[in-house]
């Protein structure tokens, strides 16, 4: 069978989004190559070292390729798909630099393909949570809580490790029946999480109207869409939610933005879980929010990749 490769050139911290976009165009695969994850390797912070890395690479150290695979009888919903990745751009303009959304496309040989790169994942386990891909067989254990992902979905997002200490401090603070909200959902995994871990309802938020399609269907597949709100909107606005837990999974450019809007949606004594940040803006983050009235509590550190625990 003939596909329509489609590369799209955006940049790594836009690349999650371009992801989420592309799923909906195909039911294979989308694959991401990142130069800021080639000079990791080289930095050693990998645990793996080259002995050769063209110098040219450093210059381009927030560039990324995202790949997509349509059917050849689909080769007319590039354009589609592109019109929905600029309007993303649109919407998020000031606050995720897309980079220069160059396109092209070329007509490849995809027999097996499909299968091939679906070997290539596994459940990821994080504490008492395992994110599971749909179509692995998994049985779940005494105690553990199951999150299926869709294959139509973004499934790097359960690998990153702004995801992992998330998920870790959910585990920390849903004791059962809290109300969470969950700002820039995504594919919904942060909120399914709480909902399986105990929480009363889970609010989800985010800008992107395939994200919010993507949360919801997500819900729908992992049985807890009663306990599940979606909503498109931009940040918390329009947000009538009194939480016991807010957790944003975003950049530290945006956060800084959703600061001064979050006390009027957690609880006074409320607990505020924050990722997506690097340590370059680390500090910005932490003034941000103390200046609206919160107090850290807890900072967590995956490679590259801080979360933070604060509390009203």
């Amino acid at each position: 069978m003939k596909y329509i490769e489609l590369t799209v050139r955006t940049t790594s911290e836009a690349s999650e989004l371009v992801c989420d976009i592309l799923w909906n165009y195909t039911e294979g695969g989308v694959a991401v190559s990142d130069t800021a994850d080639v000079i990791a390797l080289q930095s050693g912070k990998s645990g793996v070292y080259w002995d050769y890395l063209d110098d040219s690479l450093k210059s381009r150290g927030t560039e990324a390729l995202v790949k997509a695979f349509l059917p050849l009888a689909r080769a007319g919903d590039v354009g589609a798909a592109m019109q929905e990745i600029y309007a993303c751009r649109n919407r998020a303009e000031g606050a995720i630099d897309f980079g220069s959304l160059e396109e092209s496309t070329r007509e490849i040989e995809g027999d097996d393909w499909i299968e091939i790169w679906k070997k290539h994942f596994r459940p990821i386990p994080f504490g008492r949570v395992t994110v599971v891909p749909e179509w692995i067989p998994y049985e779940k254990r005494e105690k553990e809580e199951v999150v299926l992902l869709d294959s139509n979905m973004a499934f790097g997002t359960g690998e990153h490790e702004t995801t992992a200490m998330c998920i870790g401090f959910l585990q920390d603070t849903v004791k059962g029946g809290e109300i969470v909200l969950d700002v820039g959902c995504g594919s919904g995994i942060l909120g399914i999480a709480a909902a399986k871990l105990g929480a009363g309802h889970c609010y989800l938020t985010d800008i992107d109207p395939i994200a919010v399609a993507s949360a919801r269907h997500n819900a729908e597949k992992n049985g807890v869409r009663e306990l599940v709100t979606v909503t498109e909107t931009d940040l918390v606005q329009n947000a009538a939610v009194s939480a016991d837990i807010v957790v944003a999974n975003i950049t530290a450019e945006v956060l800084v933005r959703l600061a001064p809007a979050v006390p009027q949606c957690l609880k006074a004594g409320g607990a505020l879980i924050l990722s997506g940040i690097i340590e370059s803006r680390l500090a910005l983050v932490e003034e941000a929010f103390k200046g609206v009235g919160f107090q850290l509590k807890e900072r967590r550190r995956q490679g590259d990749w801080y979360a933070l625990l604060l509390t009203r």
